[in-house]
């Protein structure tokens, strides 16, 4: 059923890329060894979520995790750029990642009156809609979809390790414009940014950074969504100016002062969460609003990020 809807994005995309993707998701969807950047692939494991309930109930810390898990607040990060057209100075993103749509049903309910009155050009989502890397999907759509119809258009998204391709067609109905190893020109009278979004790099390893820059001209201002920053260095090689990323929670569960455990990514610790810098490029590496493998948080709370572009010089 759900195969029948890609046809659209066959014609966009290419059968070779669905094909792979459908591959890669009834290959290794459960798979916890070799797949992917990191040789084991704890988000996969059916055992971690009841080992990381008791660790904490044991503690005394489970009733705080919880609730934290429903708390979501609003960051704000400022780039400067002498590459940036005079008509985007104060162009702002809405940067969301890592929903869990139906693994965080409390911060599902706060998002839509957080984003009624935020202001911004565009929003951009960087990928991790379903709870699971595995199984059903519709669930998380259903929960999604308010989410979604609060945000003001356009819309723009990427998936996740967490999502299926399969997704796609119900996420574009929803008014996301997908973008798979693309790149879409956003436009202000006879200046313009460019905007380019590559599938998942960390586990199915489906992107393709060269594909998507390819259009982009030399000197033009330019930002990459990807669900993992874990690319920065291709990123950087491919002269974007700005790459906005998610995937790590800034290890959800850490230690006093924001100190991840584990970030589940293979890249120095000061790109797991936050704003850094690699190069001439400007990286930020969301929390997420969401959380994976249980609704708790400790020492790191959710956030929905608005980026504002400025011209510097």
């Amino acid at each position: 059923m759900h195969e029948l809807g890609l046809q659209d994005l066959i014609k966009r995309i290419g059968a070779e890329h669905v094909r792979r993707r459908l591959n890669d998701e009834t290959e290794h969807e459960a798979q916890l060894f070799g797949q992917g950047t990191l040789f084991f692939n704890l988000e996969n494991s059916l055992l971690a979520p009841g080992v990381i309930a008791t660790a904490l109930k044991v503690t005394g810390l489970y009733g705080r995790a919880r609730q934290n898990a429903d708390l979501v607040c609003i960051r704000r990060n400022e780039l400067a750029s002498t590459v940036l057209p005079k008509s985007f100075d104060g162009f702002t993103l809405l940067h969301i990642s890592d929903l869990h749509a139906d693994m965080s049903a409390g911060a599902m309910r706060r998002l839509p009156g957080m984003v009624a009155d935020l202001a911004y050009d565009i929003c951009v989502l960087t990928g991790d809609y379903r709870g699971q890397t595995f199984g059903p999907f519709d669930k998380s759509l259903d929960y999604l979809a308010p989410v979604i119809a609060a945000l003001k258009p356009p819309v723009y998204g990427i998936l996740g390790n967490h999502d299926s391709i399969r997704m796609t067609p119900a996420l574009e109905a929803m008014g996301i414009r997908m973008l798979f190893n693309e790149c879409e020109a956003i436009r202000r009278g006879d200046e313009a940014i460019y905007l380019a979004g590559v599938d998942d790099a960390h586990f199915y390893r489906a992107d393709d950074i060269g594909k998507a820059a390819a259009p982009i001209p030399g000197d033009a201002f330019s930002i990459l969504l990807s669900h993992t920053p874990e690319v920065y260095r291709a990123a950087a090689a491919a002269s974007f100016d700005l790459m906005l990323s998610g995937h790590t929670h800034g290890g959800q569960l850490c230690l006093p002062g924001g100190i991840a455990i584990k970030l589940e990514a293979w890249l120095p610790r000061k790109f797991g969460a936050g704003a850094w810098r690699y190069g001439k490029m400007a990286g930020y590496t969301s929390v997420g609003a969401g959380t994976s493998l249980l609704p708790v948080r400790l020492n790191c709370p959710a956030e929905i990020t608005l980026h504002t572009l400025r011209r510097a010089g």
